[in-house]
């Protein structure tokens, strides 16, 4: 696999650190509302890496942590007269029904900041033991950038030229050495959750949590760290120089960000009118459209999110989905017998297929081209193979299908079974086309239809499924 790294700004071939283990950390949500469709594009792009990753034989420990503790945090939970904690296990749970219905496969820990206070003040006290840490005259403790020569690396920018992001948790402190010192411990203000720490009474800082919490699970150097790329400054670089200043080792070795999602052409933002919940969206959209939405676009490019682009995923979506089920269909038909010299041919032509998604995919994660070979084999499918086939055929086409499309997590959904009153109709057409009783035949499958049903009429026999 080959990946850009954003601290390289190249494409570099990706070798893990310890032979068949791969740990990465993914930058999770604040809990603090519902998440936005572009924090969905960060938690689906890296599940799918995951995923292709476990297809090449490694052993993923998968991280992505829950920000507990926060300013916003503090606000929402003053505002709705409940604490913190409170506020926080509501939002995780919502996280996790969101998750699930983007198809997005639990983290092997999810790590909460709050859960790991004694890991964040060890490693302040490394960083204050050493000299790259301060606390000002109000309680606050300081990293002190200019102790860090690398400082920018990752981001390009220069100390001198330090502009907070839309990502940096800003308060108005007067008590720092350099404005581009950033807040390692917050000294406790009136009513806010505090923990105590040898520089009293206090929180922890935004970054220092991502800092102790993946490295207290995958140790001091590990292989990739993930995010949107509106987190790569302040947030990752000042990951970097806290958590280098500490161990003086090599923080990560590859660096991945994800491109922006615009809505309608503009940047989403509460300001412009445009910003979406996936918990807004899942009334009107399907929300594995969604995924498929954001899989045909490269990780690294922007998107647009139309409602027009959604549909057409959904089309797509739709054709895998009867491809399958197509599949499913003509092997309870096949014949068990050897194949014919047309199907060994077809079954050769699978791994061809295979090979094409795996190169896409070992091209810095190509999700586009990868899912172009899907409906590659399936157009050869369509052609090949018949109710007369051979189960073996029928049975390697299945195989294939479901291990490229699990990597992409799409076409997970099974049919549930058929309403009485759907099947009563489906019944009284098959019966109404034997007779040749056409009128009443239209009659029905016109009903079927606005019940939200795609009836086919195939070779085999008359098919039914609900619409994706």
């Amino acid at each position: 696999m080959v990946i850009y790294n954003s601290l390289t700004r190249t494409k570099e071939p990706f070798v893990p650190l310890h032979e068949g283990k791969v740990g990465i950390y993914a930058c999770g949500p604040t809990v603090y509302d519902y998440f936005h469709i572009g924090n969905a594009r960060p938690f689906i792009t890296f599940d799918v890496l995951r995923r292709q990753l476990e297809r090449e034989g490694y052993d993923v420990t998968f991280v992505q942590n829950f920000t507990d503790i926060d300013d916003k945090m503090i606000r929402r939970a003053n505002q709705e007269g409940i604490t913190v904690k409170e506020l926080g296990e509501r939002f995780i749970a919502e996280y996790y029904k969101d998750a699930k219905a983007l198809g997005i496969r639990p983290a092997t820990v999810h790590p909460k900041a709050t859960e790991h206070i004694q890991q964040i003040i060890a490693l302040i006290q490394r960083l204050m033991d050493s000299g790259h840490a301060y606390q000002g005259s109000t309680g606050d403790v300081y990293y002190r950038v200019s102790s860090f020569p690398g400082y920018g690396k990752l981001s390009g920018q220069k100390m001198e030229e330090r502009a907070f992001g839309a990502s940096e948790r800003l308060d108005v402190e007067t008590d720092k050495e350099n404005p581009a010192d950033f807040a390692l411990w917050k000294a406790q203000k009136p009513g806010e959750p505090a923990w105590e720490s040898p520089w009293g009474l206090g929180r922890p800082g935004w970054h220092i949590e991502c800092s102790a919490m993946s490295m207290n699970y995958l140790g001091e150097t590990f292989d990739i760290h993930c995010g949107g790329k509106d987190l790569l400054f302040p947030h990752h670089e000042n990951e970097i120089a806290q958590s280098e200043g500490a161990t003086g080792k090599p923080y990560v070795r590859y660096w991945m960000h994800n491109g922006f999602i615009n809505v309608d052409g503009k940047k989403m933002a509460k300001s412009e009118g445009n910003f979406f919940t996936i918990r807004d969206i899942s009334g009107t959209y399907d929300l594995e459209a969604v995924r498929m939405f954001m899989l045909s676009a490269h990780y690294r490019s922007p998107i647009d999110f139309f409602p027009d682009q959604i549909k057409n995923a959904h089309a797509s979506l739709t054709r895998l989905y009867t491809a399958r089920d197509q599949l499913r269909f003509l092997l309870e038909k096949a014949e068990e017998r050897p194949l014919t010299a047309e199907e060994e041919a077809f079954t050769a032509r699978l791994k061809d297929y295979e090979k094409r998604f795996d190169d896409a995919m070992d091209d810095d994660l190509n999700t586009a081209d990868a899912i172009g070979a899907i409906f590659e084999l399936v157009r050869d499918a369509n052609s090949s193979l018949n109710a007369a086939s051979a189960k073996g055929a029928v049975e390697a086409a299945l195989k294939s299908f479901k291990a490229l499309t699990d990597v992409l997590g799409l076409v997970q959904k099974e049919a549930d079974a058929l309403p009485e009153e759907i099947q009563r109709m489906a019944d009284e057409r098959a019966e109404a086309r034997r007779n040749k009783n056409w009128k009443r035949s239209d009659e029905l499958r016109d009903q079927i239809k606005a019940a939200g049903y795609i009836l086919e009429d195939t070779p085999q026999g008359q098919k039914i499924r609900r619409q994706v």
